[in-house]
C-alpha cells in the first residue's frame, strides 16, 4: 500500500478548482469549511459530491442541516479559501456579503459560481465522509477566473 505521504504528493498533481462548502444552522448562524474534493455526479437527478475529513469541525453540522451550498471560488479568493480552512470557525462568515437561494444556506457573494443542495445521502470512506447533494438550484458569473489548487499551492488559470 502507498505510504500516505507519497499519496498525498501524487494527489498534488491534480489540479482541483477550490470551494467553500456551507450550512445554516437551526439557531440561524452558519457554519462552513474550505474543500477541494468536489465533483459532479449525475444530471438526472443533478447531483454533486465533497469530501469532509471526520476531524473537521463544521462535518456534523453539513451532515445534520440537512442541506448545503457550495461556493466555486474566483482567482481573487485565496484569502477566503485560507479564511475557511483555518480561521476560527465561529469568525468564518464575519463581515461577508452572501446570499442565499432554496435551501437557506449560505452562499458567498463574490463566488465565481455556485450550487444549492439539498442532503442526498452520506458515505464513509476511510477518514473522511463523502457527502452527496441534490442540486436544487445554481449559478455563475459570466466574469473571472477560478482559484486553483496545484502541489500545495494557489494558482489560477484563463480560458
Amino acid at each position: 500500500m502507498i505510504e500516505e505521504t507519497r499519496f498525498r504528493q501524487t494527489m498534488g498533481h491534480f489540479a482541483t478548482g477550490v470551494a467553500v462548502a456551507a450550512t445554516r444552522l437551526p439557531d440561524g448562524s452558519f457554519v462552513g469549511l474550505t474543500c477541494n474534493s468536489l465533483a459532479s455526479v449525475s444530471l438526472d437527478p443533478p447531483l454533486v459530491l465533497f469530501c469532509v475529513d471526520h476531524q473537521a469541525t463544521s462535518r456534523a453540522a453539513l451532515l445534520e442541516s440537512g442541506a448545503f451550498s457550495l461556493s466555486l471560488l474566483a482567482r481573487d479568493d485565496e484569502a477566503l479559501s485560507r479564511r475557511f480552512a483555518a480561521a476560527v470557525p465561529d469568525l468564518r462568515f464575519e463581515g461577508l456579503a452572501l446570499r442565499e437561494a432554496v435551501t437557506g444556506s449560505p452562499i458567498l457573494a463574490s463566488a465565481l459560481a455556485w450550487l444549492d443542495c439539498s442532503l442526498w445521502k452520506t458515505v464513509e470512506a476511510g477518514d473522511h465522509t463523502v457527502i452527496f447533494g441534490r442540486v436544487e438550484a445554481g449559478g455563475f458569473r459570466e466574469d473571472g477566473d477560478p482559484l486553483v489548487y496545484f502541489r500545495g499551492r494557489y494558482g489560477t488559470l484563463s480560458p
